[in-house]
């Protein structure tokens, strides 16, 4: 059984929605799910919930911050019975021409933090998302008219980074943003053969300098709405309605 989300097969559904914050995850339920839903796990506060999103099964399960967060709650899901999973939150964009509020879709999370590298047993690794739900949310995200970009991302261990110098060296590789969970899913995904995908909302636009700009509250909240609806769909294989 496992030890952290305190629940038993059947619990979750096969498609799960993974934000960090157990406030999202519990708001990603009131507002998107059919009624009904049912909260499946509470231990340590990450909170979990299982219902439909227009009549097809669908949970939402809070990771926490960063891989080894995320790890075990990846981990346990596929316990559980999850076969896909979507993680949706929020990332730094360093893409030229980037505005708060676009969407962002990962390709492929180059592991920076070191996490991932010891699940999957290399020295250097940077797993893909499923190329069949990367196409799925991009077509989904153009057609409600949102601005998505697709491409690679970087997942750090280290949200204060002491060294100025990283967005410029990240963005010189072509990476189009960075979070902290993509790489750890992606890495789990590849080894138990899930589907996964990280769709993320830019909260943040870093410059090569190493300055930052942050989005307001009320932008990131349309942002991440607009996101989190297709994340449903593309999570439960539906198409816009």
């Amino acid at each position: 059984m496992p030890i952290h989300l305190r629940a038993e097969p059947g619990d979750y559904a096969p498609n799960v929605l993974c934000p960090g914050d157990p406030r999202r995850a519990a708001y990603i339920a009131e507002t998107f799910f059919d009624p009904g839903y049912r909260c499946v796990n509470e231990e340590r506060g990450m909170l979990g919930f299982t219902g439909t999103f227009e009549g097809e099964p669908i949970s939402v399960q809070t990771t926490g911050m960063g891989c080894p967060s995320s790890g075990i709650v990846f981990e346990e899901l596929v316990m559980l019975g999850a076969t896909r999973l979507v993680r949706v939150g929020t990332c730094g964009g360093l893409k030229d021409g980037m505005r708060m509020g676009d969407t962002v879709i990962g390709i492929a999370a180059t592991a920076e933090d070191e996490t991932p590298l010891r699940v999957a047993q290399m020295g250097s690794y940077a797993p893909t998302a499923t190329f069949e739900l990367a196409e799925h949310a991009a077509r989904l995200s153009r057609e409600s008219g949102a601005t998505v970009h697709v491409g690679p991302i970087l997942t750090s261990g280290v949200f204060y980074d002491p060294d100025p110098t990283t967005f410029a060296r990240w963005k010189r590789t072509g990476h189009i943003a960075v979070e902290m969970e993509a790489a750890m899913m992606y890495t789990i995904a590849a080894v138990h053969g899930l589907e996964s995908l990280a769709m993320m909302t830019v909260s943040d636009l870093l410059e090569e300098s190493g300055d930052t700009s942050r989005i307001s509250d009320e932008e990131l909240r349309r942002g991440v709405d607009d996101m989190m609806r297709l994340a449903c769909r593309v999570a439960t294989g539906t198409s816009a309605g």
